[in-house]
């Protein structure tokens, strides 16, 4: 595993590279960080290029002063690959990594030669977020948006733990998929900086939600970059029963239920998510 630092779009990132082939780009979400897909990059090495960044506000990338959103993303993302020499790639995406693949297909189609998306926020959800029987699973969104929720999370390395691992593990239908690592992802959010790095997010993408909750979302242009979406049978988070609108946000679209596991589908059976990632990637001629 190569690690880089790349300055891009104003700002320093921390980039993991490995593998041999055409690229593709792997972007996480949160509570997440690069390491991430460090499975699903080793099973993949021999067929492509594997390029995941710490998205800004994460890992070992540089911090935004405040709110920091998909759009903003997009651009860190369109200028990484250049600063990379990166004309063309395939895109992975979980969680905010899927909510930033929106905005980049529609701002740089003829760069993408595919999407492929686990688990991960789109407009066809709509106000069955704000359901109350989904409220108590999203708490942490609203949290999140607290000026003094970093400190607070992060008063001591322990609590910075307990914080990270209960939605590492609460999300995961195979509950120890990240045991080997709950200690590495505790260190890396409780580093200056990261909880709100990572909370940036959700201050951002706020109003959009809100909008999305109440119905009254803006309407967006389809997607009509291939896409691959493999959502999660067990995901507490997003029922797979809310994919049912998908084909209204992309037009080319491969949708299939990944049995078996919880929010984290390529932490949870990296065997498995690789093979689905590879498979997709070949069938569009990206091999």
């Amino acid at each position: 595993m190569e690690h880089l630092s790349v300055t891009a779009n104003g700002a320093t990132f921390h980039v993991a590279r490995t593998g041999t082939g055409k690229p593709l780009l792997l972007l996480h979400g949160w509570p997440e960080f690069w390491l991430t897909w460090e499975p699903v990059m080793t099973r993949l090495a021999s067929r492509f290029t594997l390029i995941a960044p710490d998205l800004r506000g994460f890992g070992d990338s540089d911090k935004p002063d405040g709110p920091y959103g998909p759009d903003q993303h997009t651009s860190d993302v369109l200028a990484l690959m250049d600063a990379l020499g990166v004309e063309r790639s395939g895109v992975v995406g979980h969680d905010v990594g899927g909510a930033v693949m929106q905005p980049l297909a529609r701002r740089a189609e003829a760069r993408l030669a595919g999407l492929f998306f686990f688990d991960f926020v789109y407009p066809g959800i709509g106000p069955r977020m704000a359901a109350p029987d989904r409220l108590n699973h999203i708490w942490y969104q609203s949290f999140h948006q607290m000026e003094m929720a970093p400190s607070l999370v992060g008063a001591t390395r322990e609590n910075c733990r307990l914080y990270i691992a209960h939605f590492l593990t609460t999300w995961s239908h195979r509950k120890d998929a990240f045991d080997d690592v709950l200690d590495v992802f505790a260190d890396n959010f409780f580093k200056e900086g990261n909880l709100a790095g990572g909370f940036a997010h959700y201050r951002a993408a706020h109003a959009a939600r809100v909008a999305m909750m109440k119905g009254e979302a803006p309407q967006l242009s389809p997607i009509t970059v291939p896409t691959c979406v493999r959502w999660a049978e067990h995901d507490p988070l997003f029922p797979y029963a809310w994919t049912d609108r998908m084909s209204e946000t992309f037009t080319d679209l491969d949708l299939a239920m990944f049995s078996d596991v919880g929010h984290f589908p390529h932490r949870e059976d990296p065997d498995r998510a690789a093979e689905e990632i590879a498979g997709f990637f070949r069938r569009k001629g990206w091999s």
